[in-house]
């Protein structure tokens, strides 16, 4: 039977900014619990306010790892003014750009899980290319561009583990259907491309692969 956060998770995650229903949280918290089995870190791309990374942030505690978040808080293309998801909340006035981070760090301490995460504040692929160590989740929730999105996937997807959890959000195949782009859906086509990685499970635009193979290399 899939994880389940406590209520009080679940209220936490659905209280705090963010763009991901609590059906698609729900698969996500699944992967994560299925994931921190392997002892080692969950890493999510793509903080914004810190609603998935509630999800992320428990998971690991129960299994005694830490969640990684990466973010460099200035909000992505469809979230800056002018934009549909842009909420003028996340601006900070003296500097005139998007700041999220003191947002994220509310959400946290509201869940009392700020002890169980660290934030990379800065560019994924940067960050990545100073990363080395064995990941046991990548969550790829960033950037909707092909630029952005597949950079998170070339930075970050090498590092998993084998068994490790590959998991991608916003994945629309069909262009209709499609908020953001389709940047996701190239990306989630690639890795299974690669040969590195296995479908183990889906829900709505949330995608979960298994990395059962070698296909990729880590950035050097």
């Amino acid at each position: 039977m899939p994880a389940v956060p406590k209520p009080e998770i679940l209220a936490a995650f659905e209280a705090a900014k963010g763009f991901m229903p609590r059906d698609e949280g729900l698969a996500l918290y699944a992967a994560a619990v299925e994931a921190g089995r392997l002892g080692l870190p969950l890493l999510e791309v793509g903080t914004y306010c810190g609603r998935s990374t509630i999800l992320l942030a428990d998971a690991a505690r129960l299994h005694g790892v830490q969640a990684l978040t990466v973010d460099h808080h200035r909000g992505s293309e469809e979230q800056q003014p002018g934009w549909e998801y842009h909420d003028p909340e996340t601006v900070d006035f003296e500097v005139g750009l998007m700041d999220t981070l003191p947002a994220f760090r509310r959400t946290l301490h509201r869940a009392g899980l700020e002890e169980h995460v660290v934030a990379l504040v800065g560019r994924s692929p940067r960050i990545a290319a100073l990363w080395t160590s064995p990941l046991g989740l990548v969550f790829i929730d960033g950037g909707h561009t092909d630029e952005h999105a597949g950079a998170d996937y070339e930075g970050w997807a090498p590092r998993l583990a084998q068994g490790g959890l590959l998991v991608i959000h916003d994945v629309f195949p069909d262009p209709a259907d499609e908020f953001t782009g389709q940047a996701p859906y190239r990306v989630y086509l690639r890795a299974l491309e690669s040969g590195a990685f296995t479908e183990s499970a889906g829900h709505g635009s949330l995608r979960v692969l298994r990395r059962t193979g070698a296909g990729i290399r880590a950035p050097r």
